[in-house]
């Protein structure tokens, strides 16, 4: 199985809706597909939230108050009714859109968290940390920047507490990403980069799995720190990651 033929059938599995034959043919290709298992965890973590989700809304209790107070004592005419329907409908639908996105992008948020903390989970057991090991932070930049396109930063963070051991080509929600990683002790940092980052973002915390990580975005990439160092201590190598990565740029 391929690729192509794979990804017709992921859907599927995730949803049981295969037959026991194409469902073993794609767990085989994905144990050496990065790329198809990174999708199947992706389709797999996007259902379980799905599943989860209290998306239903409870409008306030003193809601119905306010609209009849808000109404008119006369009776209305056919005329002015029907102009109060339709701008209650584009009203209802704007708010219905702003919900669905502050959803959209909390669960997004979510479905990354649980693809880089199983990404770094993976790292440590399978004992492949990294494919090009530091000799200089420049090396390794040039080294992503041939199978990327774009180089990221990869500061040197040794004489801050934080020694740069290498990186690796890596997958997250099925797409090809830098990760970088540092050592402080006997724990191990992940800092998952894509370009793409439209607008600098503020940084957004979670734990998971003891793991904890931090998202952020800036200078048109979006980052994912992610170690089983203390929250405070990945905050504290976050910020130094960002000073020393865009030092003297505006």
């Amino acid at each position: 199985m391929n690729c192509d033929e794979a990804e017709i059938l992921l859907h599927g599995l995730v949803d049981n809706e295969v037959g026991s034959q194409h469902a073993h043919r794609i767990e085989a290709h994905a144990r050496d597909c990065a790329g198809c298992a990174a999708q199947i965890r992706l389709h797999r973590a996007m259902r379980e939230m799905m599943w989860h989700a209290d998306l239903r809304f409870s409008a306030p209790a003193g809601l119905r108050s306010r609209i009849k107070a808000a109404l008119p004592a006369a009776a209305p005419s056919r005329h002015t009714l029907f102009k109060g329907f339709a701008f209650g409908s584009v009203l209802s639908a704007a708010a219905a859109a702003l919900l669905m996105i502050a959803v959209i992008r909390s669960d997004q948020d979510q479905v990354i968290v649980s693809d880089v903390v199983s990404a770094h989970l993976r790292s440590l057991q399978a004992d492949h940390l990294t494919d090009r090991q530091a000799v200089d932070q420049h090396g390794i930049e040039s080294w992503f920047g041939g199978r990327l396109g774009v180089a990221p930063p990869v500061p040197d963070l040794t004489q801050q507490g934080f020694n740069l051991i290498g990186g690796r080509m890596d997958y997250v929600l099925g797409k090809p990403v830098a990760a970088i990683v540092y050592r402080r002790g006997g724990h191990f940092i992940n800092v998952f980069v894509a370009q793409g980052g439209r607008a600098d973002r503020d940084t957004r915390a979670a734990t998971m799995q003891g793991v904890n990580v931090e998202l952020w975005s800036e200078k048109g990439f979006n980052l994912c720190a992610v170690g089983d160092t203390g929250a405070e201590e990945l905050d504290d190598f976050r910020r130094k990651f960002n000073a020393a990565a865009w030092a003297g740029q505006l």
